[in-house]
């Protein structure tokens, strides 16, 4: 079992910790896990990415690095608002703190 679980489910990708482990080894699986997705084909990019799920700080700053090259913006759900945030975005489509479904 790893310490950190990507599947990308349509235009989403469901993030979650896995076997417990401090960030040091988390990010190592993380961006793992986001190369062999990128080799396999499995994340090509695209207009938009949303993320659903648990995430560190480490984490998500390797989710974001990785993933800005790939998608034109990028959305994290927050559960307060019960919506996909805008957190990154090179697409005029979508600025930065857009709500989205």
């Amino acid at each position: 079992m790893v310490t950190y679980n990507i599947e990308r489910n349509e235009d989403t990708l469901l993030v979650d910790f896995g076997k417990p482990a401090q960030n040091n080894q988390i990010v190592k699986d993380a961006a793992a896990r986001l190369e062999e997705m990128v080799k396999s084909g499995e994340l090509r990019g695209g207009q938009l990415l949303k993320i659903n799920g648990s995430v560190s700080i480490p984490v998500a700053f390797v989710l974001a690095h990785r993933l800005c090259h790939l998608f034109g913006a990028i959305g994290c759900f927050d559960p307060k608002l019960g919506k996909y945030v805008i957190c990154i975005t090179h697409n005029p489509e979508y600025n930065l703190g857009d709500m989205i479904d």
